[in-house]
């Protein structure tokens, strides 16, 4: 286990630039480990990885946001590693982002296998931040997301990595299908439509769902989008990215089951605006 303390400062500075992984080092015993005049902001939980090194091409990060997920978090990550994927190896990279539910202290007290890594943000930062805190950590060739509420299946990663393995596309998005049974509300549809549309005609392209979380990348490419947004800005920040890169998106249909305000559903009809800002932000960059 490794236990490292990372401020705000390190957070920034490491995502864009991608981490050099030394591969005679990947399996090292448990020791202390803390950054030169870092801020006791994050602390990181870490089993050993394993002592094989994957095929190249085939290694997967998967990123766990995770914040008050008490009901969901263990089933999230139970899916994460036992479903079935085109990889040789998989890394679960678990970030929780302060929870006050009990989530932080499940997590501390599981016992983990030597292919999860758990980061502790000692404060909420936002989904965003999260994010890109367990980009740090990713030592997969391609980077995936998967949120801990168990909206999305661990198993439509599969579909996604398939065009990157095959060298088809360089960025997938998994794209939901609404129906009434997997709808959390109209209005809810509408705006995820709506900033969909936006999407299209700020970024002159054509994509079915900038708000999915199922992306899926390189890791390189992953950091390299210069990704700042802290909330569920995020989303459609790694899509305007992606798109002002020069990237084409592919997308696959995806399963999804919104749950309610009731089941810890935390979108507001205030993010759309954030949204919106954001996109309009990321065009002028």
């Amino acid at each position: 286990m490794v236990v490292t303390d990372l401020g705000d400062d390190e957070a920034g500075s490491v995502v864009g630039d991608p981490a050099t992984v030394d591969l005679e080092l990947a399996h090292r015993a448990i020791v202390p480990l803390r950054f030169a005049g870092a801020r006791a902001d994050t602390e990181r939980v870490r089993s050993e990885t394993a002592d094989r090194v994957a095929p190249v091409g085939s290694s997967l990060s998967i990123l766990m946001p995770v914040y008050n997920e008490l009901a969901t978090v263990e089933r999230a990550i139970d899916d994460a590693l036992t479903a079935e994927l085109p990889v040789e190896s998989r890394q679960l990279v678990l970030v929780d982002d302060g929870s006050k539910d009990g989530t932080r202290e499940l997590l501390r007290g599981r016992e983990l296998p030597e292919n999860v890594t758990l980061v502790l943000h000692e404060r909420n930062r936002g989904k965003g931040a999260a994010l890109q805190t367990a980009l740090q950590h990713a030592t997969g060739t391609w980077a995936a997301v998967l949120d801990a509420d168990l909206e999305y299946r661990a198993s439509d990663l599969g579909p996604l990595l398939e065009p990157l393995l095959s060298g088809e596309a360089n960025v997938v998005f998994g794209t939901r299908s609404w129906s009434s049974h997997s709808a959390y509300s109209f209005w809810y549809v509408m705006g995820n439509k709506g900033v969909t549309l936006a999407t299209n005609v700020i970024y002159n392209c054509w994509i079915s769902d900038v708000m999915t979380c199922h992306k899926a990348m390189s890791t390189e490419l992953f950091r390299s989008l210069r990704l700042r947004e802290r909330g569920f800005s995020i989303e459609p920040e790694i899509a305007a990215r992606v798109l002002r890169s020069g990237e084409r998106i592919y997308e696959v249909p995806i399963s999804y089951a919104a749950r309610s305000r009731e089941e810890g559903k935390k979108l507001t009809a205030f993010d759309g605006v954030r949204v919106l800002r954001t996109l309009l932000r990321c065009r002028a960059d």
